[in-house]
């Protein structure tokens, strides 16, 4: 082809030209791609971020709260309804001018819609496999019980809970101890006594009992298998 001749000539570029173009423009689309990658990444965490808040739900509560409709609250904040119900949806993060045209009609502040507190119903789920199993006393040979948290990745919470199991025991005041606050035991299996205020009180599977934490008391497993029991405790009113 590059013999070619008619009324004219035809010009090829050396093939180095061509490939050295055509690598400038690989070049080229591939640092656009990064470029476009980072900023899809970067659009992606933000509105992660954003949406962790809450904000299209906090939205929808301060309109219902008013009873306010979508084209209410378009007329006094000037946005269109369209765009008011994309954020209530969580398909648009709205910018700080629109967030604030919006806090102007409800009367709080900006920081009504950043508020951590507002932004999620805690929720939090315990796995079996991810529990570690955990000796009342690690230095004692035969502790008292063995337990399980269950409320272990749980921030600022307002009760523990643990699963228990108790071997059974000859020593009814072995592990003995208090703390502030309540305490609720529920027996799952097996037979449970437990000392409180000098007398052995026994549990059979699916007995309870509530007390006073602050009083010194211990277990004793008294079945073999061992007795298993949900524990909950909470914290002492302020």
């Amino acid at each position: 082809m590059s013999n070619f001749k008619a009324t004219g000539e035809l010009k090829v570029e050396p093939e180095e030209s061509v490939f050295s173009n055509s690598e400038s423009t690989r070049l080229e689309i591939q640092s656009v791609e990064s470029e476009l990658s980072a900023y899809e990444k970067a659009t992606w965490a933000i509105s992660k971020m954003l949406g962790d808040y809450g904000i299209g739900s906090k939205l929808r509560e301060l309109r219902l709260r008013k009873r306010m409709g979508l084209a209410d609250l378009g007329r006094h904040s000037g946005l269109s309804a369209s765009m008011l119900s994309q954020l209530e949806n969580g398909k648009l993060m709205p910018t700080l001018p629109t967030l604030s045209r919006i806090a102007v009609v409800f009367d709080v502040g900006l920081d009504h819609f950043f508020d951590a507190t507002r932004s999620k119903r805690v929720f939090a789920i315990s796995r079996a496999p991810e529990r570690i199993r955990f000796p009342q006393n690690p230095d004692d040979t035969q502790p008292a019980f063995f337990f399980e948290v269950l409320t272990y990745d749980v921030v600022d919470k307002r009760l523990s809970a643990y699963l228990a199991e108790f071997p059974s025991s000859e020593n009814n005041k072995r592990g003995e101890h208090s703390h502030e606050g309540w305490e609720l035991v529920h027996v799952l299996s097996g037979v449970l006594s437990i000392h409180y205020e000098l007398e052995d009180h026994y549990l059979a599977p699916g007995d309870s009992v509530y007390f006073d934490s602050v009083e010194p008391h211990s277990y004793q497993g008294r079945s073999d298998p061992s007795a298993r029991a949900l524990i909950v405790t909470t914290l002492p009113l302020p």
